[in-house]
């Protein structure tokens, strides 16, 4: 194979990894641009080798013809491998997020990303362009269905950062329930430590369900209010 090829499908691999990481980075998602980047470098890497193996077993059976009984070479033996072991690299994204189903969705753009760089070291580059074009749209538009749907039925989702978390939980749970706010869903996603105050800070994302009647903007307001809160706002 030309290097002028090695370095295009590298090259493509890498765009396609960072079209994709983007979406999970600006979701600020465990495994972002740098993630999909080497895995999808990764994948066509390995394509490439697998291709390079298989020319290699080729030119050496031309040359020799009494070897052919005994070289053999798979072109779908290494890819294989990469689609089984990047599992374990999408088990480690749903852990990092203690077992939320947010974590599965980076698992499959993992899984889906390392896919794609085999295809594009294989040498199906329109296949691979169908496919990533396929991934954002489902990524970007369904999420914009979702956001609409979810104006229409009034659930939303608050970031709040707080410290002492047992007091501050219980005092916005009171508020939501003061204010009639059911709330769907509660999800502590990380922990930070603020060493110039010596204290905890805790991020939690509440699914809640408005009221017809209130506003948004009104209870972010009142809960930055809550002793305790740092920032709030709402997560999208």
């Amino acid at each position: 194979m030309e290097w002028q090829d090695i370095v295009i499908r590298l090259g493509l691999s890498m765009l396609a990894g960072l079209l994709i990481g983007m979406e999970r980075e600006h979701n600020r998602r465990p495994a972002g641009i740098k993630t999909h980047i080497l895995v999808c470098m990764g994948a066509a890497l390995i394509s490439l080798i697998q291709l390079e193996i298989v020319h290699m077993a080729e030119q050496t059976v031309l040359q020799f013809p009494e070897l052919a009984s005994s070289i053999k070479s798979d072109y779908g033996r290494m890819g294989a491998q990469v689609v089984s072991g990047i599992g374990f690299l999408g088990a480690g994204t749903i852990m990092h997020t203690r077992g939320s189903v947010k974590g599965l969705t980076t698992a499959a753009t993992l899984w889906m990303v390392a896919g794609v760089g085999l295809a594009i070291g294989m040498g199906y580059i329109l296949m691979s362009a169908i496919a990533v074009a396929f991934v954002l749209l489902m990524l970007i538009g369904l999420k914009l269905l979702q956001r609409l749907l979810r104006n229409r039925t009034g659930e939303k989702s608050i970031e709040i950062h707080f410290t002492h978390k047992k007091t501050t939980m219980q005092r916005i749970c009171d508020y939501f329930s003061e204010n009639r706010i059911e709330i769907e869903n509660i999800e502590i996603t990380d922990t930070t430590a603020d060493k110039k105050n010596d204290r905890l800070i805790y991020n939690c994302t509440y699914t809640v369900v408005l009221p017809r009647c209130m506003d948004l903007q009104a209870v972010v307001s009142d809960i930055s209010c809550e002793e305790n809160v740092v920032s709030v706002h709402e997560s999208v």
